[in-house]
Formats: structure tokens, C-alpha cells, sequence
């Protein structure tokens, strides 16, 4: 059965349309942060938010500052699981939203339950895919991705990659597609020097920097490779693990003082802290878990490294470049299309350790490459990929179908005025 944590809050503003966002599981990642800071963004006039979990959610629910979102548990078995499908059913026939917004595989199956309990605007959103299947060719997968299509009012994708396959190998028509790409806070993901002159001026000191304790347990002496984001198969730890120690024997002038920081919770961890044993190297690599200070952890990094094998617009790595980071990825999904080579930072092939190393170490040995990149990627992230665009671009997706699908029902007429 689904319970709620504030379910009095979700009956609580009757005069603006219910968006209930149906996810696996609410925990820390990329796709559930960016989820949340648009909730707590959006005008509170506009649209009331519940988040039904189909598994459970995690104390990462408490970044929700937003009143009155409501938060449920579906407690879903592995495999089919009818009795999900029917509790969803039944949770959507209380709650009696106007929109249920789907995100990723996990959640798509689900529109004609949502149908079937009125809901008359549905959206699904392709946020990435998993290390099963990253380049989206399961037919099983594909065959439900098109078999739920009818059901669904626009299935987007947050990257022109995943948009173009969509529409060519899942044959989501155009009418029913669009892009809305991920959105940063640049005021809380920038570069140190910027943060430091705030202090400074704050202190009327003149090295604000000398008292500001380190988040990182590596000396301001030392270069540090870091990468944050949940430790699961689709993002390839294990890679870069192997590039860090070809890294370190790449540049024996600069071994001592060589770092690597994976920030991040997952099902992987214990394995990874477990190959970093075996590799002789836990002195000089930090794999902390899920940290609530990541904006502060950026600033403290050198170089930051996705070594993905699949990805949709990966968030990760614009904060990283909204925090004045040169940013190395591998060639897959959108992340070629958030990291402009040779610009704001290096692309390489997906499960290369030596081309990743070989990338790591150029901007190792040339700091001042390093800073203009970091640079460039804050200005490509300010230009294309800022916060309130993104939140705007949701709103104005949730507008129009509103005003589309309701119409004829007029106590929801209000919902795109």
C-alpha cells in the first residue's frame, strides 16, 4: 500500500493543478536533485507537487523546502508487480491530480493506470538510460516504450541525443516531443576565487582564504581528480579508478601529490572501495558516500572526470563547470553536447582508462589550460544551461498541456493562466 509522509499537505491549496511525479526511488542522483530544485522553484500559485516513489526514498526526500509537497511509497516487488499498478491506481483516485509527469523506463509502464483514474495530462521524460542497455536497442524496452506512447500527452528528453532517438528508434512522433535540457544554480555552484573575494570583502581581510576550513581531507598543495554522482554500473567508477593509476605512472613528478575523490552513494561502493584496496592506492583516494555539501566540494577539486557509459544531460558535470572546473567525459549520450572539446574541457571514448588518463594528464601538467577551460564551461553553463530557463521550460510544458487537455473541464480551466 503507498503511504504519505504529508499527505494532509497535498489536499491543502485546492486552486492550483496537482503534478504528481512518479519515480523508481527518491534518492541522491542527478535526475532526483534536479527534480526537487524545480519543485521548490516553482511558484507555488501555479502547481502543488506529490512525489509517489515506486520503491521508497531515502533522507534525501529532506531537500524538499517546498510546503506541502506530498511524499509516497509504493514499496514495489521486482518483476511485474500488478498490485504496484493497482495501488497507483487508487492513490491517484484520492489525490485526483491533473498531471502525472513519469520519469525514465522505470516509471513508464504506468500511464494507463493513470489514465484509468482520470488523469487527463501525462508526460513521460527520458532523463538517460542504464548500464543494461546504454545505447537504447533492448527490444523488449523499446517495444514497451512504444507500446505506452498512446498514453502519454509529450515524451521528452533532457538531451538532443536521447530527443533523436526517440524519435527514430522509438518513434515518438515530433508533435509529442521536445527538448528540455537541465538547468543549474550558478549562484550556488561557482568557482572558488568568487566566493573567497565575497568573504574577503565581507572580512575586509586579505586572504579570506587562510581561515576557511577544507572540505576535502587533501592538503591545497595537492591536485585533485574528483567526480560525484551515485556509484552504479552506468557510471563506470571502475574506469576511472584504472585512469587515475596510469595517471599517477604517467607523471611520477607529480604522483605525491595526486588525488582522487569519488563523491557518491550506490549499490557499487563496497566494490570500489574494495579496488581501490586491491590497487595499493586508499591513501591517496576519497570515496566518502552521499555528501550534502557537494557546491563546496567542487570548489576544492582540480579536474573534474564522468567516465559514464550512458547519460542523458548529465547535471553533474554542469555543476562541476558552473563551479570553474575543467571537465573530461566520455563520448556518450549529451555529454558531448555539455562539454565542448577543447573548449571547456575533453572527450573520450567510453571504457578507455588510457585516454582518460592521457586527458587528466594534460590539464595536470598545464594548470593555466586547466583554468581557461574552467572558464569557458562556467560561461557555456551561465549561457545555455541556467536554473530559471529550465524551471520556465517545465512550466511551460505543464501550461500548454493543461490548457489543451482541460478545456471542457472547467475547475481546471485556471491551470495555464
Amino acid at each position: 500500500m503507498a503511504r504519505a509522509t504529508t499527505d494532509d499537505a497535498v489536499g491543502a491549496r485546492q486552486d492550483a493543478p496537482l503534478v504528481v511525479h512518479l519515480v523508481y526511488r527518491l534518492d541522491f542522483g542527478g535526475l532526483e536533485s534536479l527534480l526537487v530544485e524545480r519543485i521548490n522553484r516553482m511558484p507555488a500559485t501555479k502547481y502543488r507537487h506529490a512525489i509517489v516513489c515506486l520503491t521508497d526514498y531515502t533522507d534525501f526526500s529532506k531537500k524538499i523546502t517546498r510546503a506541502g509537497v506530498g511524499l509516497f511509497s509504493l514499496h514495489k516487488t521486482p518483476g511485474l508487480s500488478l498490485d504496484t499498478h493497482r495501488a497507483l491506481w487508487k492513490l491517484l483516485r484520492r489525490l485526483q491530480p491533473t498531471i502525472l509527469h513519469t520519469y525514465n523506463l522505470s516509471a513508464i509502464e504506468y500511464a494507463p493506470a493513470a489514465l484509468l483514474a482520470g488523469v487527463p495530462v501525462r508526460i513521460n521524460g527520458a532523463h538517460g538510460r542504464d548500464a543494461g542497455d546504454p545505447h537504447g536497442v533492448n527490444r523488449k524496452h523499446n517495444f514497451l516504450r512504444r507500446l505506452m506512447l498512446p498514453f502519454y500527452d509529450c515524451c521528452y528528453a533532457n538531451s538532443a541525443d536521447l530527443l533523436d532517438w526517440s524519435r527514430t528508434v522509438v518513434g515518438v512522433p515530433h508533435a509529442k516531443s521536445r527538448l528540455l535540457a537541465n538547468g543549474i544554480d550558478t549562484e550556488k555552484f561557482h568557482p572558488l576565487a568568487a566566493r573567497d573575494a565575497e568573504v574577503a570583502r565581507a572580512a575586509d581581510a586579505i586572504d579570506a582564504t587562510t581561515t576557511r576550513p577544507r572540505l576535502l581531507p587533501f592538503g591545497p598543495e595537492c591536485t585533485v581528480v574528483g567526480t560525484v554522482g551515485r556509484i552504479q554500473d552506468v557510471k563506470d567508477h571502475a574506469s576511472l579508478i584504472d585512469a587515475f593509476v596510469m595517471l599517477r605512472a604517467a607523471l611520477p613528478e607529480r604522483r605525491e601529490t595526486l588525488r582522487l575523490a569519488i563523491i557518491g552513494e550506490g549499490p557499487l561502493l563496497p566494490a570500489l572501495r574494495a579496488k581501490v584496496a586491491a590497487a595499493g592506492i586508499g591513501e591517496v583516494v576519497w570515496l566518502p558516500g552521499a555528501r550534502t555539501d557537494v557546491a563546496g566540494l567542487l570548489r576544492e577539486l582540480s579536474i573534474f572526470a564522468m567516465s559514464s557509459i550512458a547519460e542523458g544531460t548529465p547535471g553533474s558535470a554542469l555543476e562541476a563547470m558552473a563551479s570553474g572546473l575543467p571537465v573530461v567525459g566520455t563520448r556518450v549520450g549529451g555529454i558531448p553536447e555539455v562539454i565542448e572539446d577543447g573548449v571547456t574541457g575533453c572527450v573520450v571514448p567510453p571504457s578507455d582508462p588510457v585516454a582518460m588518463a592521457t586527458a587528466l594528464a594534460a590539464y595536470v601538467r598545464d594548470p593555466a589550460l586547466a583554468a581557461r577551460h574552467g572558464a569557458a564551461g562556467r560561461e557555456r553553463v551561465l549561457n545555455r544551461y541556467n536554473m530559471p530557463a529550465m524551471v520556465a521550460a517545465y512550466m511551460a510544458l505543464y501550461d500548454t498541456l493543461c490548457e489543451r487537455k482541460t478545456k471542457s473541464m472547467e475547475p481546471l480551466k485556471s491551470c495555464a493562466e
